[in-house]
């Protein structure tokens, strides 16, 4: 299946051939368009001068100099500096729990519930982007592991559009966008009670 996550081809098969591009992405993706998210780790490889991310390489990296990457223009991020922060230390934690390699993290996770706790464990990812990453592995990726779409929540219902899990051509970005809009009007008129 070709990925719709990014905003060019070449981006996309980028994220579907490097797993830590794949959770580059996902970590990326708050407060910027979810295209803009998906397509930063191709730019950022295309700026490191690599063919293929390295978490070994991200972790050691200089941090002003990786900071100074994700400020060149085009920024990598709406917020340059905490991105590029975050992402540091999640290939900092994926050397450490992984030995660097990403798709380690749901390679071998024994269920959906593992998959989710490892996910949640990386630093810059919570329990809701943990199950959306979930449900994008499982949707996308054939990663299933037992029990994958209840570990994953809502986010795990086959044809739910709510996330970027469900993104996989130009109608279903539109039926996520929908449903964003209607979740962020439900909370703000809850607040405002």
């Amino acid at each position: 299946m070709a990925l719709h996550l990014a905003t060019t081809p070449a981006a996309n098969e980028f994220l579907a051939a490097d797993p830590l591009a794949l959770l580059i992405g996902m970590l990326l993706d708050q407060q910027i368009p979810m295209e803009k998210a998906f397509t930063s780790p191709a730019v950022l490889a295309e700026r490191m001068a690599v063919s293929r991310l390295d978490a070994h390489q991200i972790a050691d990296y200089d941090a002003e100099g990786f900071e100074a990457i994700f400020r060149q223009v085009p920024a990598l991020h709406r917020f340059p500096a905490a991105m590029a922060k975050r992402v540091q230390a999640m290939c900092q934690g994926l050397v450490e729990q992984y030995d660097g390699n990403a798709a380690e993290v749901w390679g071998s996770a024994a269920s959906g519930a593992e998959l989710v706790s490892r996910v949640a464990g990386l630093p810059g990812f919570g329990a809701q982007k943990a199950r959306i990453f979930t449900a994008l592995l499982g949707k996308q990726f054939d990663v299933r592991p037992p029990g994958w779409r209840v570990a994953a929540g809502a986010y795990g219902e086959a044809g739910s559009h709510r996330s970027v899990a469900d993104v996989t051509n130009a109608a279903s970005l539109l039926k996520v966008r929908a449903f964003k809009k209607e979740q962020k009007a439900a909370a703000k008129a809850g607040a405002e009670r």
